[in-house]
């Protein structure tokens, strides 16, 4: 076994790309990713020093090699993680988490938008005395927030299409399976699928 840095010592120029283009697909113990949105994944070199470091299997190789002085190496496209990481009981509330439980669809006119298109509603407003809390904040698009504007949902005739609630972090990773990311190495699709339906 190297030294743990043997990262630090790998030429990024022996890479047509410089290694940009090598991310590795994190996998927790049991084999699934340990996020699906944001997926979980890690740069070629934090990889390649966990591999040194013996905190992760290698499960799948890019073609592409790194070299350092004394050795070269296929890059990890899949690792698994050796010790199990339980997901947190509860999601943090963020803007990100509440656009992902409401499947980036404004919850007044149901139609969907990119998150920098999307904002978050207070069911009744804080000026009425709502509260910031899952069970209070909906995803809204710009003009179904700005109608909605300070009135309660029986006033205005706007209600969400599903009642608030916090999710569990399983309903997140779910939801989060829906929305695969723009780049997906076929070495990741064993992994990502995995309860997916089977072609004869």
């Amino acid at each position: 076994m190297l030294a743990p840095d043997v990262a630090s010592v790998i030429e990024e120029r022996a890479l047509p790309d410089g290694g940009l283009h090598y991310p590795a697909l994190v996998l927790n113990a049991d084999f699934r990713p340990l996020s699906y949105f944001p997926l979980s994944v890690w740069s070629w070199q934090d990889a390649v020093k966990a591999v040194f470091l013996d905190r992760v299997s290698v499960l799948s190789e890019y073609k592409d090699e790194v070299h350092s002085p004394s050795m070269s190496m296929r890059l990890p496209s899949v690792i698994a993680l050796k010790d199990y990481i339980p997901a947190a009981r509860k999601p943090a509330f963020t803007r990100f988490n509440v656009f992902l439980r409401d499947a980036f669809s404004c919850q007044y006119c149901g139609d969907r938008y990119p998150t920098h298109d999307l904002t978050f509603d207070h069911v009744v407003p804080r000026s009425r005395g709502g509260r910031t809390t899952w069970e209070n904040v909906v995803t809204a698009c710009g003009g179904c927030n700005l109608r909605k504007g300070n009135k309660l949902p029986r006033e205005c005739h706007m209600h969400p299409r599903l009642k608030p609630a916090q999710p569990s972090t399983w309903e997140l990773q779910e939801n989060g399976r829906a929305f695969p990311p723009n780049y997906l190495h076929e070495s990741w699709r064993d992994y990502l699928y995995w309860d997916s339906e089977l072609e004869s």
